[in-house]
């Protein structure tokens, strides 16, 4: 019996060490523009085929690409074709942090798919406790590849379902993430993708709400752009969420307008506009802006640059190439 009770209290002390060391991992913003630094990070995402034309690199062949080009550091995508805890045992594991150490890089972070509002019209059915657990997965991955930091999402809005149900959800879902997480000093960046908590104001209401000091914020500037925010109030929600803020994605786009031609009265309909990704420059996306916030409130962490859509030039190796160094050159004069 007391070796039982023993057990207990040993698994309890752990799981609260847990949540201390990830709180601790990673620096939120000191407040002091001093401490910012532009420290660049390369997302695998932009060589992994998810978008047309793009070119496909395996890991190994990724981290090599990072290296030449000049990143510090690498971010890597935490499912198929690319770095799925399925497909990784302990001894590749190893081989894999090797070769990142070998090669002078800093893994910064992994980055998982999440949506906690899928099939949440199907209760009988554990989806947020399957994905927490997919989360935990991909914690213990990175934790054995040397980073303490995963990037997630929070979920899609579902039609028919109330939106507090859904906003519910996804506390819960980050929760349970997050405590799975905290078993190996991992630290979740909720990134403002999706359609919960994808303003400032909900995701800052949605990080209190979780409470958790091992869940903290991606915030981007891409989302409040589109979303029709100026730049001034993208500058307030960056200080709005200060305390959270430990990691952050950068890629620029061009809006291109779109049109349906109506034969039967000779004559074009405008449709919803794309946009699309450029090399980093002037864009939709007010980024001198963005990063002058980021200093103002000393940010710590990595940028992480991305091509996450049909790029300008084509999905070519010589053109992502291309558009990658764009980032590098961009980020010269904050340094």
């Amino acid at each position: 019996m007391r070796r039982s009770i023993s057990r207990i209290c040993a698994g309890v002390l752990l799981a609260g060490a847990g949540l201390i060391m990830s709180a601790q991992a990673q620096q939120v913003p000191t407040g002091n523009p001093r401490d910012f630094k532009i420290k660049t990070c390369l997302h695998s995402v932009s060589y992994s085929g998810a978008w047309r034309g793009q070119t496909v690199l395996s890991v190994d062949d990724f981290l090599v690409k990072a290296k030449e080009l000049g990143y510090d550091g690498v971010e890597l995508m935490a499912k198929r074709p690319q770095l799925s805890p399925l497909d990784y045992d302990d001894a590749a594991r190893q081989r894999l942090r090797a070769k990142i150490d070998q090669l002078g890089l800093k893994l910064v972070a992994l980055a998982a798919y999440t949506d906690f509002t899928a099939g949440i019209d199907k209760p009988g059915i554990p989806h947020v406790e399957i994905q927490a657990a997919y989360l935990g997965e991909v914690a213990r991955l990175a934790h054995d590849l040397g980073t303490n930091l995963v990037r997630v999402f929070t979920g899609y809005e579902r039609p028919g379902v109330p939106y507090d149900q859904q906003y519910a959800t996804v506390v819960q879902g980050l929760r349970l993430a997050g405590q799975q997480a905290a078993r190996y000093g991992v630290t979740l960046a909720v990134q403002n993708h999706h359609d919960i908590a994808v303003s400032p104001e909900a995701m800052y209401w949605l990080l209190t709400e979780v409470n958790q000091p091992n869940v903290k914020a991606a915030w981007d500037a891409w989302s409040p752009t589109v979303q029709g925010l100026s730049p001034a109030e993208i500058r307030q929600s960056v200080l709005k969420l200060k305390p959270f803020i430990v990691h952050t994605t950068a890629a620029q786009y061009v809006t291109v307008p779109r049109y349906r031609y109506l034969p039967e009265l000779v004559e074009y309909a405008k449709a919803e506009s794309v946009n699309l990704e450029i090399p980093m420059g002037p864009g939709v996306i007010d980024y001198d802006s963005f990063f002058a916030a980021l200093k103002e409130i000393g940010y710590q962490g990595y940028v992480a640059y991305e091509i996450c859509a049909v790029t300008e030039g084509g999905g070519s190796i010589e053109n992502l190439d291309r558009t990658a160094k764009s980032f590098l050159e961009y980020v010269k004069k904050f340094r």
